[in-house]
């Protein structure tokens, strides 16, 4: 733990250090360059007003000139403590007030020269200067006549005070970062000792308790993450303490798994005890717990077959399962499996048992064996006449041709209701079974109710039955056309076949909570005056084969399954149907379907 303290309080000292080195940097650089600014500034300056009071000579001879801007460049140094240079329009030097001009070179490719000569302004420039040996700052104004250039007026200072100024602030810097060193160490070793004093602690306490002391606790005040590790310490002591209490808890769990599990469960043990009974148990057998816990399988008044079958499996030792009628508290078909519980090979436990009410599921069974035999029995009409009609023609009517073609209509129109019963039959198939893919597109309600009507005008027109429709000419909804198509014509062939002459079939569609001109659902109603449903057939008339007049209803040609097929296309659509009827005054059918799906 030491050595963990002392890199820490490393780590500390280098993360400050960087940081003030950082910072001293930041400053120096900071500052040369506002101090260059500012030098640059004054020169301008000074420039500006040599260029104001100066008097450009361009007559005489080149050492007259010479001399002349000589004798003017040292006379200005003394007043502007800084090199003066005056250099011709082609880059001659005609003056310096430190160095001789005839042995300077040409100063037009200089960078402050060439700036100034590009931008007609002030050009400048820091460089080491070979003529005097040192760093300088070059700041350079141009001489016009008019437009053009005359020459060049060049001010130079040395950048020596800006080093030294740069210098001193690094003295100050190092000394600064010397004394946050020293006291940087200080705090880091106080920092650093208190994080780490809490961690030994926790490792002596760790120790104490793989000593098997559980009573040992780590005492810290601390919220943060060493004081969360100090409290994860205690809350592992007290587990460990704990252990008994957990496996109770864990014992009381899985008594409420079994005492909320569906199926039956009762556990038999090596001396035909009865020694665990679920309240499902309770339920199914009618006996409560207090009555059978304790006593012995066989003297538990429990059905004989039952108590036989126990009896099989602890004498086989191998698993049954079987099937068994209850009869009491009341009838159940109970699904009862035995499976027998050994703890090791040769050491027998007891009988586990469990369970299922399978009621539902063979009620289920049967409802579909009775589907089976109302598919024989409508299938059996039809194709009876149809057997019956041919014999009698090959016996001998065909030589009757009204009879013969009287008996072949018969048999054609069963053959016919045959044909659509099977189709019927296969199409409920694959609705129930979700196989067939609906194609969802927009679907005009005004045009598509219109067509479903002229579709069926003509069968409406041989009784005089009178077809109206009310729907808006702006409404749309998304769904399969084709299937929404025929549950419309279903449920107008219905109506058409169940009113009589000269009544009348309407179609209403409408839209649901509508706000504006938006609405998500809509409701589409079939009404007929026809002779209605009475109530109690209400509820099972889209069951397959239901029929309210089984007599008119084959009379018809209906085959019992229409009903049927419209409520699971609704379901498809992910809408809903429901009916309203009164006898004598007509049947209601009230479709609602979402808009977009």
């Amino acid at each position: 733990m030491q050595k963990f303290r002392v890199r820490l309080t490393l780590i500390f000292i280098l993360l400050i250090g960087a940081s003030m080195l950082a910072a001293g940097l930041f400053m120096s650089r900071m500052l040369k360059e506002s101090h260059i600014d500012s030098l640059k500034t004054n020169m301008e300056r000074e420039l500006k007003v040599i260029l104001f009071s100066l008097e450009w000579k361009q007559s005489g001879t080149e050492a007259e000139q010479i001399q002349y801007f000589t004798d003017l460049a040292t006379q200005l140094k003394h007043s502007a403590d800084a090199r003066v240079t005056y250099i011709r329009s082609d880059g001659k030097v005609l003056g310096d007030s430190d160095y001789k001009p005839q042995e300077m070179e040409n100063h037009l490719t200089r960078k402050e020269v060439a700036e100034a000569a590009k931008t007609g302004e002030f050009g400048s420039d820091m460089r080491y200067s070979t003529t005097i040996q040192r760093n300088m700052l070059y700041v350079v104004v141009p001489v016009k006549d008019g437009s053009s250039i005359k020459g060049f007026v060049r001010l130079a200072m040395s950048l020596e005070d800006v080093d030294a100024s740069i210098r001193k602030v690094w003295y100050v810097v190092l000394i600064g970062l010397l004394t946050v060193f020293v006291i940087a160490a200080l705090i880091s070793y106080r920092v650093a000792y208190g994080l780490t004093r809490p961690i030994e602690m926790i490792t002596r306490v760790a120790n104490q308790i793989t000593n098997m002391n559980y009573k040992a606790r780590v005492h810290l005040r601390k919220k943060d993450e060493v004081g969360q590790l100090g409290q994860a310490i205690n809350q592992m002591a007290d587990s460990l303490q704990l252990q008994m209490n957990r496996i109770l808890e864990d014992e009381s769990r899985l008594k409420t798994v079994l005492e909320n599990m569906i199926s039956g469960v009762v556990m038999i043990d090596r001396d035909s005890k009865i020694v665990l009974l679920n309240r499902s148990a309770e339920d199914i057998l009618g006996f409560s717990v207090q009555e059978l816990l304790g006593k012995k399988f066989d003297e538990a008044k429990q059905q004989y077959e039952f108590t036989q079958l126990i009896q099989e499996c602890i004498d086989s030792r191998e698993l049954i399962r079987d099937e068994m009628i209850f009869y009491y508290p009341s009838e159940r078909i109970l699904e009862i499996n035995l499976i027998p519980i050994s703890l090791t090979d040769d050491e027998w436990a007891g009988v586990l048992i469990v369970l299922h009410d399978i009621t539902a599921v063979r009620r289920l069974e049967r409802m579909r064996s009775e589907f089976v035999a109302n598919v024989s029995h409508e299938l059996k009409t039809p194709i009876a006449a149809v057997k019956g009609f041919a014999e009698t023609l090959l016996a001998g009517a065909l030589n009757d041709k009204e009879t013969a073609r009287s008996f072949l209509q018969i048999i054609f129109d069963e053959s016919e209701r045959l044909n659509r019963l099977i189709g019927d039959i296969l199409e409920l198939s694959k609705i129930e079974s979700k196989r067939i893919p609906l194609q969802f597109s927009p679907v005009h309600m005004n045009t598509f109710v219109g067509n479903c009507l002229h579709v069926m005008n003509a069968e409406a027109a041989k009784k005089s039955i009178t077809l109206d429709m009310q729907v808006d000419d702006d409404m749309y909804i998304e769904a399969d056309e084709d299937r929404l198509r025929q549950i419309l014509i279903n449920l107008l062939s219905n109506g058409i076949n169940y009113t009589p002459e000269g009544g009348k079939v309407k179609v209403k569609v409408e839209p649901i909570d509508a706000i504006g001109d938006e609405y998500e659902r809509i409701i589409m109603t079939i009404t007929d005056t026809g002779m209605g449903i009475p109530k109690k057939d209400l509820p099972r008339i889209f069951e397959r084969f239901y029929r309210v007049d089984k007599a008119r209803s084959r009379s018809s040609g209906g085959t019992g399954l229409g009903l049927s097929i419209v409520k699971h296309l609704v379901e498809l659509h992910k809408g809903t149907i429901r009916v309203e009827s009164e006898v004598g005054m007509g049947t209601k059918f009230m479709i609602e379907l979402p808009v977009i799906h």
